[in-house]
């Protein structure tokens, strides 16, 4: 891969704002940043930002992970991304069976062999929930952790691994487990208490999948499992920020509460981002979209049709935060919960050249993995 001069008219490197910025890319990598304009091979008008990582991603572009868990699959939904401004991504199989776990690690670990653009991980979403708070996800599915899912999240060819768990039904020495073989645990689709769910987080428990959304709430008597995410400051949140799942102004409460750095954004994105369609099948059900919401024929509410481009919009007009911090919540807020900041998140010599040009409204205008653009609007 040659080595390439990107002039960026503005640029927000994950920190400030700077103008007229050249990136050297080498290796799908930033191996200087001058003022140098004097030899570039493309001028990036638009904001040049660092590249969305999104750590939730059920679907897109008419795949749903689950039905469709194959490198093609997982190409699809990160084409359909990328036109939004992700560049990197964890796929998410929600609760399913054994072999369909099985099918999805398989699928990941070769599309990290074979460096299939944006594809840095697993998010298992599932399947030792809670069926009381169990949103989407199918009761027949949920149960115990045995060896056979020991066998798929002990590999250590799968990236970087978030698994989504009920803290009140995985033993605390379980999730001691996989803080030592390097999961990144969340806590979700739980009723837990706020006692029990306080206890996972000593044991290692590190973050909470959307916020507010199938968890215990925080009541004045017992604060739940959200009064344990507001409290304590080290974990981290993801926040669907769709104006669907949370409302604006809880949104607000939780970046006002929560140290800076805490919160980042997620879709929770299912088949339908990037096209047209108003309805997929769905497990043994039919998820409809109507009026920007997504609900299945059982009636709950079944992941969104957010991409990150509307969720930094969202953040900026919606909960009116300045752009600077809703593009830290796009990029560098996730990149430093699963342990890639500097290398994502971020840009800087040594980080991946994954980037994104938005416009004055935050449309994306084009997208750069590795150096590569992936996507133009034009």
């Amino acid at each position: 891969m040659p080595v390439q001069r990107i002039h960026a008219a503005k640029l927000f490197n994950g920190e400030d704002f700077l103008f007229d910025q050249v990136l050297t890319i080498e290796h799908g990598k930033i191996v200087a940043i001058d003022n140098d304009l004097t030899q570039v091979d493309k001028s990036l008008h638009g904001l040049v930002v660092p590249g969305f990582i999104d750590l939730q991603v059920n679907g897109g572009g008419g795949v749903l992970f689950n039905s469709t868990p194959t490198v093609e699959g997982l190409a699809t939904i990160m084409q359909a991304h990328a036109k939004y401004g992700t560049t990197a991504m964890l796929p998410t199989l929600i609760t399913d069976t054994i072999d369909v776990m099985r099918q999805a690690a398989d699928s990941i670990a070769q599309a990290i062999a074979e460096n299939v653009p944006g594809i840095i991980g697993v998010h298992f979403e599932g399947p030792h929930l809670s069926v009381a708070k169990k949103g989407a996800h199918s009761a027949a599915y949920i149960r115990p952790i045995s060896d056979a899912e020991w066998q798929v999240l002990s590999r250590q060819d799968l990236g970087k691994v978030i698994v989504t768990l009920a803290p009140e039904n995985v033993l605390p020495a379980d999730i001691e487990k996989m803080l030592n073989i390097g999961i990144h645990i969340c806590l979700g689709h739980t009723n837990a208490d706020y006692a029990t769910a306080q206890k996972a987080i000593d044991n290692g428990a590190s973050g909470f999948t959307h916020l507010f959304n199938a968890m215990s709430p925080w009541l004045g008597r017992e604060p739940g499992v959200v009064g344990a995410a507001l409290l304590n400051d080290q974990t981290s949140c993801g926040l669907i920020v769709d104006g669907q799942h949370v409302d604006y102004t809880s949104c607000q409460l939780a970046i006002k509460t929560k140290p800076a750095g805490k919160i980042f954004l997620v879709t929770d994105a299912m088949p339908p981002v990037g096209t047209a369609d108003t309805e997929f099948a769905f497990f043994d059900r039919t998820v409809y979209l109507a009026d920007g919401q997504l609900t299945s024929t059982t009636g709950e509410l079944a992941g969104s049709v957010l991409d990150m481009a509307t969720a930094v919009r969202n953040t900026v007009k919606q909960v009116n935060l300045p752009l600077a911090d809703a593009l830290k919540m796009a990029a560098r807020y996730p990149a430093d919960y699963i342990k890639q900041l500097p290398l994502r998140g971020v840009l800087a010599i040594n980080s991946q050249a994954d980037f994104v040009e938005l416009d004055e409204d935050q449309h994306v205008l084009s997208t750069w993995i590795n150096g590569e653009q992936v996507y133009s609007l034009n």
